[in-house]
């Protein structure tokens, strides 16, 4: 039984890595490391935010989308997960809520960075 037990603690643990994997992944753009979504969409922070808070609702969150978490997602490797007043969740690395712009059309794509001087590429190095 406890090996059973333990089998199943094992399996349980690699799929909860596994949705924290495939929600962002790290990438190269001019010779820096960032962070994507699984779709390889440039992630940002934004300045207004605060440390495990996200102050982008409405006609912000239209145009930069949080990077959604399942309610299942467990926190990993600099990653948590946040609640949002909506009752969904997103993602979060080193405590900042990171979001997609819709300005970017295509994997690589990094036209929010700077942005009203308050929105940031989320660096990996």
């Amino acid at each position: 039984m406890k090996t059973m037990t333990a089998a199943l603690a094992a399996l349980l643990l690699g799929t909860v890595a596994s949705f924290a994997a495939e929600a962002w992944k790290e990438a190269e753009a001019g010779g820096t490391k960032i962070y994507t979504d699984a779709m390889g969409m440039t992630l940002y922070t934004y300045d207004k935010d605060g440390k495990g808070k996200t102050n982008c609702y409405d006609k912000c969150a239209a145009n930069w989308r949080p990077l959604k978490a399942e309610a299942a997602a467990k926190a990993s490797d600099g990653w948590t997960v946040i609640d949002r007043t909506d009752g969904t969740k997103m993602w979060a690395y080193d405590g900042k809520p990171v979001y997609t712009f819709i300005k970017d059309k295509k994997a690589g794509d990094m036209n929010g960075d700077g942005v009203a001087g308050v929105w940031h590429v989320v660096k990996a190095d």
